[in-house]
């Protein structure tokens, strides 16, 4: 294999990064080593293949190496670059937060389609800007799912939770990046067991109904479901290096649907929507806690794999 020192065009390192990093049998190797080199010479993909004589500096090419042994070891590649796009927006994550997937934009993509047949079953116009809406996201983690129906919903409220003070961290950079912080609460605890809440509740401008302690419009949620049993099967770069908290949902891995199922059942008003996202294995466990007189319009909806991936349901 060539050596990265011999070479100074970006064609030819990116070249032996993706050789590098298919021996190392590093998953997705060829866009894994675009994406560290781009990052290496602070550089996008139309430029990569614009300019590929272009030369780079023994700097740029000394931290394009580091970063491709680093890679080649198991650390994630978004962790090195600290960054993943996620519904077209980039988003910046650390060692503290789940990295954004695609299947999560599934919960996106639901929560706005529950929401728009909603207002026409209601007569209403079929256009939602998010006026007077409160919705929560639960385990927010990066924020991703918070701040997408933010950008989507420009005059919604949110109330993002997460039971680590690191990934609510994370949340709040990307949420002032995306430029809705002034909309979005942040606040640390345990599903909706979180200090914070009666006061951030407090604040919102309409009165609040009698249910208590929240009326929530919709609660959507990316809870950590993979069984700790499971562990050993997971890819080195997930097992290695994302947070537990996010990752293990219990021993099976759908231990905390039944908590989050009915702490939001406390909390939705009447008409409330709540858009869930699944593991792999985990409808036959889940299903079953919906059935219930108080919950309607139940849908399970696939990823692009045919895996059901996210069950929503109405609160009567």
């Amino acid at each position: 294999m060539k050596d990265l020192a011999q070479e100074n065009s970006v064609r030819e390192l990116l070249k032996i990064g993706i050789a590098r990093l298919r021996e190392a049998n590093v998953p997705s190797y060829t866009l894994a080593g675009e994406l560290l080199l781009l990052y290496s010479i602070g550089r996008d993909r139309t430029w990569l293949y614009a300019h590929p004589e272009e030369e780079v500096t023994p700097e740029q090419r000394a931290q394009f190496s580091a970063l491709l042994t680093r890679r080649a070891q198991g650390e994630p590649t978004q962790h090195l670059t600290g960054k993943q796009e996620f519904w077209g927006l980039e988003f910046e994550v650390t060692p503290d937060v789940l990295i954004p997937r695609p299947e999560t934009e599934h919960v996106v993509e639901v929560a706005l389609d529950r929401l728009a047949l909603r207002e026409v079953r209601a007569g209403r116009p079929n256009k939602n800007d998010g006026e007077g809406l409160l919705i929560a996201d639960v385990g927010t983690g990066s924020g991703c799912i918070a701040i997408v129906l933010a950008k989507e919903l420009p005059r919604a409220r949110f109330i993002a939770t997460d039971i680590s003070r690191a990934a609510l961290e994370v949340a709040l950079k990307n949420a002032e990046r995306h430029g809705v912080a002034g909309r979005v609460t942040f606040a640390e605890g345990n599903l909706f067991d979180c200090e914070g809440m009666p006061k951030v509740l407090a604040q919102r401008a309409a009165p609040l109904p009698r249910k208590a302690p929240a009326p929530f419009d919709l609660i959507a949620s990316n809870p950590p479901y993979i069984g700790r049993r499971e562990a050993a099967t997971l890819p080195r770069e997930v097992r290695e290096h994302e947070p537990e908290l996010a990752l293990y949902g219990g021993e099976a891995g759908y231990e905390l649907y039944g908590d989050l199922i009915r702490q939001s059942s406390e909390r939705l008003r009447s008409g409330g929507l709540l858009v869930l996202e699944l593991g792999y294995n985990s409808l036959p466990a889940v299903e079953p806690l919906l059935d219930s007189t108080h919950w309607t319009n139940i849908g399970v909806t696939n990823d692009l794999a045919g895996i059901p991936r996210v069950i929503a349901a109405e609160w009567l």
